[in-house]
């Protein structure tokens, strides 16, 4: 593997983990703006606050690991991105903002009526942030974004490989987020919302699914390059999240709620796996490849450097902290409590 490949590695590595733990932050959204009124919903915001409150700061880590990597180790091929996407790029990032300031906000509201006003921003941005963040993947994987930069400022984020994109951005953030929710209301030993959210994540599964095979149709006629790829080289990955899925889909209505959790990570990581390796060798799709991309050496040497006492130094804090509050202290979880 040469040096600008082991870059893109580290720069898709982080990609991944904003995938996994960033998008089960964003997915919450979807159950706080279903969850009904304030007081049939209290329950499910509740369950919200508690499962993101202690981590959905820390989740942004990988955002900005992920945009300065990309920025130094291939900035002319973020230049490019940035300056034809600077659209969905400002209204993903409006999201991201609008997002935490109404959820931090929304706890010190002085009426009834405030608390409304921030939980509709915090619910409505989680959903708008990884459908724009969906979008731009669409974009560069249908070759939309020239190597110079400054393409279409609309049609290239608004066609059926980026629509589809954000979409499916949103539908596996809200799967991801429903099983971790149903694993930490069980593991609180909230039986009657566990079984609710149970319900509503198999639906939000079976619908998601549904929507990234169905995408595998416009995908094959609009982006044929990363067609190409899904259908070759990434094929098992796909066949591997759509069996995950499945699984995940079984061990919820099994009530095994542990289990299901890791389930669903490997059937959402193998769709963003399948992404990448689809893609590849391209960083813009069909106009510039990882080696032709790369920065200077020295650059690029630096950020292996930066990267490997990243892992030394801030990744430990980060398992700590997941450990801590997220991950369940016991074996298993049902919905009969917290397990033995």
């Amino acid at each position: 593997m040469s040096l600008p490949e082991l870059v893109a590695a580290a720069l898709f590595a982080g990609v991944l983990a904003y995938g996994l733990f960033g998008g089960a932050d964003f997915g919450t959204g979807w159950f706080d703006l279903t969850a009904g009124g304030s007081a049939r919903g209290a329950a499910v915001r509740t369950q919200v606050d508690e499962s993101i409150g202690p981590v959905w700061e820390a989740n942004h880590v990988w955002l900005v690991y992920v945009l300065v990597t990309w920025w130094t180790g291939f900035p002319e091929t973020f230049a490019a991105a940035t300056t034809t996407l600077f659209v969905p790029f400002l209204l993903a990032l409006l999201g991201i903002v609008l997002r935490g300031a109404a959820f931090a906000f929304r706890k010190y509201s002085g009426t009834l009526g405030q608390a409304r006003v921030f939980g509709a921003v915090f619910a409505a941005s989680s959903l708008l942030a990884p459908f724009f963040l969906g979008t731009i993947a669409g974009a560069i994987a249908s070759g939309r974004v020239p190597a110079e930069g400054y393409g279409d400022r609309w049609h290239s984020w608004l066609n059926a490989t980026s629509l589809f994109g954000g979409a499916i951005a949103v539908g596996t953030c809200a799967f991801l987020a429903g099983v971790f929710l149903t694993a930490d209301a069980a593991r609180a030993g909230r039986v009657a919302l566990a079984r609710t959210l149970r319900r509503r994540t198999v639906g939000v599964g079976v619908a998601t699914g549904a929507l990234v095979f169905a995408a595998l149709v416009p995908i094959l006629h609009d982006a044929p390059t990363l067609a190409d790829g899904l259908t070759g080289r990434a094929a098992p990955l796909v066949a591997l999240s759509g069996l995950a899925g499945v699984a995940t889909l079984v061990l919820l209505v099994r009530h095994r709620y542990a289990a299901a959790r890791v389930a669903a990570v490997l059937a959402v990581g193998s769709v963003l796996l399948g992404w990448g390796l689809g893609q590849y060798p391209w960083l813009l799709v069909d106009e510039v490849t990882i080696e032709q991309g790369a920065g200077a050496r020295a650059t690029l040497v630096g950020l292996l450097v930066a990267v490997g006492l990243a892992v030394v130094v801030v990744l430990p804090p980060l398992v700590w902290l997941f450990r801590s509050t997220q991950w369940p202290a016991t074996a298993e979880i049902t919905d009969h409590g917290a397990g033995r």
